[in-house]
């Protein structure tokens, strides 16, 4: 299994955990995004994500590699969703394995930053008036703040 994918399709993260159990590690951490019903003050209805899937991958593959140099992780990986979306459901997952807490956890954060910063994905999120909107990257998402 590749370090980063788009999935087309709900995933089962038990065997993304599972992948990342190592001997070595003492440590794992995970971050799941999920679709809101609400952004900037609008009731969501729903959302779709779209890819250039190979370029997409191509990149969310570097970046996973750079964050296991970056932290020393042992292992780590992600899958993001495309498609449409309805509330509540996952829209990407991070996992990382790595001997010490902290590693994991600096891991996984980098990583989701990095993600949101450099792969391309579009989202395009449906409002219950029935208006739709394409979102751009904020600028805070680009810092690494995680707004």
């Amino acid at each position: 299994m590749t370090r980063f994918r788009i999935a087309e399709a709900p995933f089962d993260i038990a065997p993304l955990r599972e992948r990342l159990l190592h001997d070595r590690a003492g440590a794992f951490a995970a971050f799941e995004g999920w679709v809101r019903d609400h952004n900037d003050g609008r009731p969501v209805h729903g959302l779709r994500y779209e890819a250039y899937v190979a370029l997409a991958e191509a990149e969310g593959g570097r970046i996973v590699e750079e964050a296991l140099a970056k932290f020393g992780a042992i292992d780590a990986c992600c899958v993001h969703r495309v498609g449409d979306l309805a509330i509540g459901d996952l829209a990407v997952w991070v996992g990382a394995s790595a001997a010490h807490r902290d590693a994991a956890f600096d891991t996984c954060r980098w990583i989701i930053d990095e993600v949101k910063s450099r792969v391309p994905i579009w989202k395009h999120e449906r409002y219950a008036d029935g208006d739709a909107d394409w979102l751009h990257p904020r600028q805070t998402d680009l810092s690494g703040s995680g707004h």
